[in-house]
């Protein structure tokens, strides 16, 4: 968490002095060992079905790197707590995900919600225990894509993670 902390401050000072240009490999590399090095994760539901997607994919991803480690003491778990009311907020999937930042000490949390409106679709976040986004993707509404919303949860994770350079093959 350390070397995210000072990427972090780094970016800052380099867009205050005007002289970012872009992200560097440097980023994405932290980005990806916080998902990979993480210990406890939750998964802001308490949804079976959508828990079950989440972690499937998510135990490829540390399967993958545990094996190069050597390491797999990894606990995944559902939010304990329903998240209906990140609804009447601006920004449900952020909410959800905030939700999870205040009652958990988990290393990494994954929140899937509404964009914004009803009808807006929905966006699934990856944070970090400080509540910080490390990447994320989104789907149209449902009404508009007709598809499960396990197949959809399934394609924004991938998606999110691909972002980061992380390939997940199921």
């Amino acid at each position: 968490m350390e070397k995210v902390n000072k990427i972090i401050k780094n970016s800052y000072i380099h867009s205050l002095e005007n002289c970012r240009n872009g992200d560097q490999i440097e980023e994405i590399e932290a980005i990806q060992n916080v998902i990979k090095n993480s210990k406890k994760i939750v998964v802001a539901t308490s949804n079976g079905k959508k828990f079950k997607v989440v972690k499937n994919i998510i135990l490829k991803v540390l399967d993958n790197h545990c094996n190069d480690n050597n390491q797999n003491n990894v606990n995944i778990e559902m939010l304990d707590i329903c998240t209906n009311s990140a609804d009447l907020t601006r920004m449900p999937a952020l909410t959800k995900g905030l939700i999870a930042v205040d009652i958990t000490d988990a290393d990494l949390i994954i929140a899937r919600g509404r964009l914004g409106i009803a009808g807006s679709g929905s966006l699934l976040l990856l944070m970090d225990g400080k509540g910080r986004i490390l990447t994320g993707a989104m789907s149209p509404s449902s009404i508009i894509h007709k598809e499960s919303i396990e197949h959809k949860m399934e394609f924004e994770l991938l998606q999110a993670l691909k972002k980061i350079g992380i390939m997940v093959e199921l």
